[in-house]
């Protein structure tokens, strides 16, 4: 970004404070599969039509932290598991990560925009691994329903403040 001087139209480089000014800036630098997890212990009889539908429990969970060079890694474990009455039909876990530069973020902004934003960035490509695994598995693909991350991150924050105020 540059200004122009009415003088002589040279351009010199904006400022520091003036790009800051912008407001916040988050980028991926990478996204990668940290772990994952299927097992469909039925197969091939639970692959069979006609079968009731599969009972599914949902697991989300978030974590983040700084690294030393000034970089924040974003973990989001996603897990699934479909039961019916005669016990499990399959079980996905899947610990999906990036790597994100933040700029131009307050220091109690931050927790909020790592556990909130960065998840919301990462959630289309987990939820395309999730429904191709299940889909290789013989399944049809799962497609998970979005997920309000700032719901959980307050549920979590609710969670925490209960057992602070419990000790």
């Amino acid at each position: 970004m540059t200004d122009t001087d009415a003088g002589n139209g040279a351009t010199e480089p904006a400022s520091e404070a003036a790009l800051g000014a912008e407001g916040p800036g988050i980028r991926i630098l990478a996204q990668f599969i940290r772990d994952l997890s299927f097992e469909n212990p039925r197969a091939p009889e639970s692959l069979r039509g006609g079968a009731a539908q599969p009972q599914i429990d949902l697991g989300v969970e978030m974590n983040a932290r700084g690294r030393e060079d000034g970089f924040y890694e974003v973990d989001l474990k996603l897990s699934a598991k479909a039961n019916r009455d005669d016990g499990a039909i399959f079980v996905v876990e899947l610990m999906y990560g990036g790597v994100f530069q933040i700029s131009g973020v307050t220091a109690e902004d931050m927790e909020p925009v790592l556990l909130i934003e960065c998840p919301r960035y990462l959630f289309p490509f987990a939820r395309r691994i999730i429904a191709d695994v299940t889909s290789d598995g013989g399944y049809p693909p799962f497609l998970l329903d979005p997920i309000d991350f700032a719901g959980v991150y307050a549920a979590r924050k609710a969670e925490q403040g209960g057992q602070v105020g419990h000790a």
